[in-house]
């Protein structure tokens, strides 16, 4: 019997349509929580740029562009709906006072701390039914592969055409 979606699919790349169908489905699942948040308040896309400036700590716009893969016209924008939500604040550059860098908030540190305790109570509970070993190996390989995958990106995007960078080039 042939899966959905497997038609065609030279059984040299089987695993890599399992696992395409199986991000497919993912993305659908994140699209649902995306909108979701949105209806909070915070779209999908802030709140990454929102994270990815809690790990990366104070930094150019630019920076959290290039960080995000993104265009910084349009990290601009979003960027400024942030500060004016006040998540995060233009402070001026330690290294050149002319410029500024982003930093997140307090309420923006609140905020993203009680949206992955949500997000940890919700995987926990998904979880709770798998041997603790199964869970760790998931997790595992689970990390190599995003690790992996956000590597490969760039490549990816520049060879299908797609570029990374505003006007489609690549650095």
């Amino acid at each position: 019997m042939v899966e959905p979606g497997m038609c065609g699919v030279d059984p040299e790349h089987e695993l890599a349509e399992r696992v395409g169908m199986a991000m497919v489905r993912l993305n659908k699942m994140h699209a649902q929580v995306a909108h979701q948040m949105a209806k909070q308040g915070m779209d999908k896309a802030s709140f990454i740029l929102l994270a990815t400036l809690a790990g990366l700590g104070p930094c150019r716009s630019s920076a959290l562009a290039e960080a995000v893969l993104s265009d910084p016209s349009t990290v601009s924008r979003q960027v400024a709906t942030l500060v004016k939500d006040e998540l995060i604040e233009r402070r001026a550059d330690p290294a050149d006072g002319r410029a500024s860098v982003l930093a997140v908030t307090e309420s923006g540190l609140k905020l993203l701390k009680e949206r992955r305790r949500l997000r940890n109570v919700a995987l926990a509970r998904m979880f709770e039914n798998w041997e603790e070993t199964d869970w760790k190996q998931f997790a595992d390989l689970f990390e190599r592969f995003v690790h992996d995958y956000e590597k490969a990106i760039p490549v990816l995007l520049s060879e299908g055409g797609l570029g990374t960078r505003s006007g489609g080039e690549d650095k």
